[in-house]
């Protein structure tokens, strides 16, 4: 297991993710991710996720992968 940070941003700023989740694999960090972001986009309010971006990092602070929240809203048209 490895701690990773899933970190959001976009063009205003980041929210920091602190204490992380303990993950076995790329693939589980990436659903991680992936539920992240749709937690994220279920909250109601007026947030436009279009720009907004998951970087997921190890406890060294070095990017893993990042995912971009269009992947899970589909492309803008």
């Amino acid at each position: 297991m490895v701690q990773v940070y899933f970190h959001c941003s976009n063009t205003e700023g980041t929210l920091i993710d602190r204490s992380g989740t303990a993950v076995a694999s790329l693939t589980e960090a990436r659903d991680r991710a992936a539920q992240i972001m749709h937690s994220m986009i279920q909250t109601p309010g007026a947030e436009d996720w279009r720009d907004w971006i998951i970087h997921v990092s190890d406890s060294d602070g070095e990017e893993i992968f990042d995912l971009p929240f269009t992947a899970m809203l589909g492309k803008p048209h």
